[in-house]
């Protein structure tokens, strides 16, 4: 490429940026739209029709532009417009490239150099097209989320026929009719418009969308609602409603309002003290010498008053309403017609509008010659009065059925919650009961003790011994003694002389200290230390244990030998009286440990 060429280019892209900021477009929208204008310019270059096949890239770095036909190869041509033979696409190919195979396609590249003039005013044209297709995109894409919504903006245009805004890098025409009455605007004076709809690019049928994308008006009821909201804080925060609004731009509005709190009243709050919130609504309604009038009347479920409130300033005298034809008779006093009407019979108009009813205004003389029955203001108020109150009972009544069923579900709620616990509680138990189930049920791999089986035996079957072991030991023990005593006091002889061997679990001094123990219970006026007193308090305390019947068949204590030991015993014991407490205690201090609380 040129050395000169390749200077230019980093100039083309420049040049893009430049019209994508002035724009408001991105790059990418830009080189796209660049693409779209040169492809449909070398389709007109081409000349064979507008069914060609093109490609065209534009490099966004260097701005290197490839241009190219595409056709489609086939084996027999029917079309050299749009195919080529698998022959001639082969014969292009140098080197050992894939030769091509019908269905391929084959590109023609098309050197710009070769683009006459024509060709580049067409690819100009055709980029404008684009650019504003690309700019109308993007203003709906911005746009389509503020339908119904207050904008400022700068008047940059202002003739008889209308003004020209600029919102941001958006220009919208307003004409005559969108503005209020006979109001004017100078260059760069802001204005607010009300944006009413936005349309995008292309129509429902898909073809070019006509006249402007973006509509905004003054003029409409849109505008007047935005301005009540802006001024009246109880309409912004909710606590007075816009009913409705019927306005006649430049001449007349009326705004039907009602209050959501009944301390708040709604016109009251609209007009405010003085009439001042009213004056602040009506300044912003154009600047000409007419200035709008605003009437604010109260909203009512009644047709009959409602409409009695909508065709004020008149006083009317009563209404007869016919609901199949949505038609009303507006009775009033005689030389009250000019009044009812309104200039350019904008207040009937407007009354109208806003009710929904057709109205017509008749006086009280020619109401009675012509015989009309009507209802007077008087009887549509206590009418309005009986409505409201059985409005307000059938509120109280569904507030009363909505809070009972609100109950009712909670307690249903609640006893579902308590049956799903018990529920769990009922399966966690029962699977408490199959683990272990199935823990004992489960065989064990250690070897089971065995268990010897149950002696079938009397109490007679078993010898003394067995009866008071202690007895046992001690009397064995005592004849092992005098045995040996025997045996020491005997000649020795040399053969041996076999020894029973008494095994005994308790030795000599623990079956002493046992005997002893069973007697100083017996005895225990002798002994220094005495056990703890105890209270009456802890004896009614006691639990009384009922006395067992003999049981003639239950095993003896002591054996008549060992009782005869035990008697003999006590009888020792004689010879302590003479001694002192002294004494005693010294025999038995060792004993002492068994009475100690302390230890």
């Amino acid at each position: 490429m040129p050395k000169k060429k390749v200077e230019e280019m980093p100039k083309f892209v420049d040049a893009l940026r430049e019209v994508a900021d002035a724009k408001g477009l991105s790059d990418e929208q830009v080189i796209t739209a660049l693409e779209e204008a040169i492809q449909r310019a070398y389709i007109k270059y081409l000349g064979g029709g507008d069914d060609a096949v093109v490609s065209c890239h534009v490099d966004p770095e260097t701005g290197h532009v490839d241009l190219a036909q595409i056709k489609k190869v086939v084996e027999e041509v029917q079309d050299d417009y749009l195919e080529i033979s698998v022959e001639d696409a082969n014969a292009t190919v140098k080197g050992k490239k894939s030769k091509y195979a019908p269905g391929d396609d084959f590109a023609i590249p098309c050197p710009l150099e070769q683009v006459t003039k024509l060709t580049a005013m067409a690819v100009k044209s055709n980029l404008r097209q684009r650019l504003a297709e690309a700019e109308r995109t993007a203003l709906y894409e911005v746009y389509k989320d503020h339908i119904g919504e207050m904008m400022t903006g700068t008047v940059v245009k202002a003739d008889d026929r209308g003004v020209t805004i600029r919102i941001g890098r958006t220009y919208i025409e307003m004409g005559r009719r969108e503005l209020i009455g006979d109001e004017y605007f100078k260059i760069d004076e802001p204005i607010k418009v009300y944006i009413q709809e936005v349309r995008s690019v292309l129509n429902e049928e898909g073809k070019p969308a006509k006249g402007p994308q973006i509509e905004a008006t003054r003029a409409s009821e849109g505008f007047l609602k935005r301005l009540f909201e802006e001024e009246i804080h109880e309409i912004y925060d909710g606590t007075v409603v816009i009913k409705a609004i019927a306005r006649q731009a430049g001449i007349r509005s009326k705004v039907a309002v009602a209050s959501n709190n009944e301390d708040v009243d709604a016109t009251g709050a609209c007009i405010g003290q003085g009439g001042q919130r009213i004056q602040k609504i009506v300044a912003q309604l154009g600047n000409g010498k007419n200035k709008e009038k605003i009437d604010v009347v109260n909203y009512s479920d009644n047709h009959g008053l409602f409409i009695i409130e909508a065709v004020r300033p008149v006083t009317p005298l009563g209404v007869a309403i016919n609901e199949e034809e949505k038609t009303a008779i507006v009775v009033i006093n005689d030389g009250d017609l000019p009044l009812a009407m309104g200039k350019f019979r904008a207040n009937v108009n407007l009354a109208s509008k806003l009710t929904g009813y057709k109205l017509e205004m008749l006086e009280k003389s020619i109401a009675d010659r012509k015989g009309i029955t009507y209802t007077t203001v008087e009887e549509w108020k206590a009418m309005a009065e009986e409505e409201r109150r059985a409005k307000e009972k059938e509120e109280y009544l569904n507030q009363v059925r909505l809070e009972a069923e609100r109950k009712a579900a909670e307690e249903a709620a609640e006893e579902a919650r308590k049956a799903a616990e018990e529920a769990a509680a009922k399966e966690e138990a029962a699977a408490k009961v199959a683990t272990e189930n199935a823990v004992e049920a489960a065989p064990v791999a250690e070897e089971k003790p065995v268990v010897a089986p149950k002696a079938a035996a009397s109490v007679e079957d078993f010898p003394a011994e067995a009866a008071n072991p202690a007895a046992a030991a001690l009397a064995a023990f005592k004849a092992a003694e005098a045995k040996k005593a025997e045996e020491a006091a005997a000649p020795k002889k040399e053969e041996t002389v076999e020894t029973a061997e008494v095994k005994t679990t308790t030795t000599l001094s623990d079956l002493e200290k046992e005997l002893e123990s069973a007697k100083e219970k017996k005895t225990r006026s002798v002994t220094k230390k005495r056990p703890r007193k105890i209270t009456e308090e802890e004896v009614k305390r006691e639990t009384p244990v009922a006395p067992v019947a003999p049981n003639q068949s239950a095993m003896p204590v002591y054996t008549e030998e060992e009782l005869a030991d035990i008697e003999a015993e006590e009888k020792n014991y004689d010879s302590y009286e003479g001694d002192t407490e002294e004494d005693i205690d010294e025999d038995y201090s060792e004993y002492d440990q068994y009475y100690d609380d302390d230890k």
